[in-house]
Parts: structure tokens; C-alpha cells; sequence
């Protein structure tokens, strides 16, 4: 398979909009998550509303460009979404990279699409909801 045709100028241009969310300071959840195919990781700073969803998050991304064109597709469309949500999400999402189930509804995930065919990549592409589910099931810290 090429490359080519996994690092489009669409996946690529992705990875730029990750300075949107910069890491947060001094938030009550944070979690991280490592891939453990090719080492990738991200940390991720989150913020929730009154209602217990995703209100703010920040990240820290040291990943491929793929691993960086998912977290920048999951900031884009996380706000609003719960913990429940999310892992079920997750567990879409992992049938999907894995050609075992429909595509997942979520936004803009046509971007990396063609990262399916590259196992390597499938951890990078799950980071951003382990990352965040680390942080949901956190404890903040005492203020």
C-alpha cells in the first residue's frame, strides 16, 4: 500500500489545527494514553460543564500524523459528550479500525479512513478516547 494515500494533504493538515487545543492549566482531570504498536502518545487536559459533559480539553500530542489527525478530529467534535458516550464510542471506533463494524457517527473520521489498512497506525488512531476516558475516570484533584 502507499503512503501516498495514507498521508493525504487532508490527514496532514489536521496535525496543524492541534495548537487550537494547547494543554490546560491547573484542571481537576487529566489522562493519558500511549500506543502500544508504534509508542505514540497523548496527554489530555479536560474541562466538563455543569452537566457533567466535555466542556473544554487541552492536549499534548507527541504521535504520528495520523495518531495527530485523530486527536485534531476528536477535539473537533468531543464538546458536549459524556463518559458513557465516549466508551461507547470507543468501542465503535475500534470495530470499525478493525473491519469488524459499521463506521462510527462521528464527524470527519473519512479523514483517516484510509489508516485502517495500517494496523501499525490503529493505536495511534484509538489515543484521544483512551486519553480521554483516562481523564474522565480520574480523580481531580482536591482544590
Amino acid at each position: 500500500m502507499s503512503s501516498a494515500r495514507l498521508y493525504t494533504p487532508e490527514l496532514l493538515a489536521l496535525a496543524v489545527e492541534l495548537s487550537t487545543w494547547p494543554p490546560l492549566e491547573n484542571v481537576p482531570l487529566h489522562g493519558e494514553a500511549r500506543s502500544p504498536t508504534c509508542g505514540s502518545t497523548l496527554a489530555m487536559d479536560i474541562l466538563l460543564d455543569e452537566a457533567g459533559a466535555i466542556d473544554q480539553l487541552g492536549m499534548r500530542v507527541r504521535a504520528c500524523a495520523v495518531g495527530q489527525a485523530s486527536a485534531a478530529i476528536f477535539a473537533r467534535h468531543v464538546r458536549g459528550r459524556d463518559a458513557d458516550s465516549l466508551a461507547s464510542d470507543l468501542r465503535g471506533l475500534e470495530a470499525w479500525i478493525a473491519g469488524e463494524g459499521a463506521a462510527l457517527d462521528w464527524p470527519d473520521l473519512e479523514l483517516i479512513e484510509a489508516a485502517r489498512a495500517y494496523p501499525a497506525r490503529h493505536g495511534a488512531i484509538l489515543l484521544p478516547w483512551k486519553a480521554a476516558l483516562a481523564a474522565l475516570s480520574s480523580t481531580p484533584d482536591a482544590g
